[in-house]
């Protein structure tokens, strides 16, 4: 009988390729109603994650989207605005965005989604991408009635959403339940 395979992982490698340029102000920090969105990325044991890799995706603040096939256009929230960031984290597994907070879109059969941020984390030892989504801490009422946060187990709804701080938004990314019970962050199949 054939011995254990080993483990195998992939990269870290989206430094080099994908993050030569800053991509992490989705709006001028100037710009009215900019908001920092940040946190940090976590493995299983605990420690933060140095070299992953977190893009975001969003609508506008009144629920648009900026790209071309999209049914709504970006509005004029900022000429620059792209509805996309891309960021690495640090030593300390720390990333973080200059953006927007977005409005609500449509979703399944005439019902409207909560304002949210959609994030991919990519890190090593994962074989693909984990998309999660970001959902802000004021907004009770439209969080109780989204349509996606419903699909996910009362318990856990939590980990989707923001913390409220000095520096802005917090976000944290859990890749696999903590040593101390912390659980890991909702990831939806996509």
């Amino acid at each position: 009988m054939p011995g254990v395979t080993p483990s195998q992982t992939v990269g870290p490698f989206f430094h080099d390729a994908l993050l030569a340029e800053d991509q992490t102000r989705l709006v001028d920090e100037e710009y009215p109603g900019a908001i920092r969105l940040h946190g940090t990325v976590y493995d299983g044991a605990g420690e933060p994650v140095p070299d992953a890799m977190v893009e975001i995706w969003q609508a506008d603040s009144r629920g648009r989207y900026p790209h071309s096939d999209a049914p709504l256009k970006a509005s004029e929230d900022s000429e620059s605005f792209t509805g996309f960031g891309r960021s690495g984290t640090d030593w300390e597994g720390r990333f973080g965005f200059v953006t927007v907070k977005p409005g609500r879109v449509p979703g399944p059969k005439g019902t409207d989604q909560a304002p949210h941020v959609l994030m991919t984390v990519f890190a090593r030892g994962l074989l693909k991408r984990v998309v999660t989504r970001i959902y802000f801490p004021d907004e009770e009422a439209s969080n109780a009635a989204d349509p996606v946060l419903l699909t996910v187990q009362e318990d856990l709804r939590y980990t989707l959403v923001a913390e409220p701080g000095a520096g802005g938004l917090r976000f944290d990314v859990r890749l696999q339940d903590g040593p101390g019970g912390e659980p890991e962050t909702v990831f939806f199949s996509v």
